[in-house]
C-alpha cells in the first residue's frame, strides 16, 4: 500500500519536510516513489508547496495521506479538491484553481507600523 506522508530534511533543530509518496512498509528516510511537496513549518506562514496534479493521480491510484500530511492537504485546499475532482471537474481548472491559490499564499504579508 501506497502512503502519502512527510520524509524530514534539514539540519538538527531546523527541520523541513518533503511530501511524499512511498511504500507502507518504507522508513521514514528510507526509499520512495515520488516527491510531491514541500512543508516549512519554521516560516510564518508556513510555507506549502505542492504538486497537486500528481497527489490527485496517487490518490486516484489508492494512496493514503497520513494524518499530518491530510492536515497539509486540508490547509492548502488540496482535499477539497479532490472531493471536486471525483464529482466530475476537470483537473487543469483545479490545478489552475491551486496555482492561484498558492500564490495568494506566499504574497507577502504587510505588517502596520506605528
Amino acid at each position: 500500500m501506497v502512503r502519502i506522508r512527510l520524509r524530514r530534511i534539514g539540519l538538527k533543530g531546523q527541520p523541513t519536510y518533503r511530501i511524499i509518496a512511498a511504500d507502507k512498509e518504507a522508513p521514514r528516510d528510507g526509499r520512495f516513489l515520488e516527491i510531491l511537496g514541500v512543508y516549512n513549518p519554521r516560516t510564518n506562514p508556513a510555507t506549502i508547496k505542492l504538486d497537486e496534479a500528481r497527489i490527485y493521480r496517487w490518490m486516484n491510484h489508492g494512496a493514503q495521506p497520513t494524518e499530518s500530511v491530510a492536515q497539509i492537504f486540508k490547509t492548502a485546499g488540496t482535499l477539497d479538491r479532490f472531493e471536486r475532482l471525483k464529482k466530475g471537474e476537470t483537473m487543469e481548472a483545479l490545478v489552475q484553481e491551486a496555482v492561484a491559490a498558492e500564490a495568494k499564499r506566499a504574497a507577502p504579508v504587510k505588517t502596520r507600523k506605528d
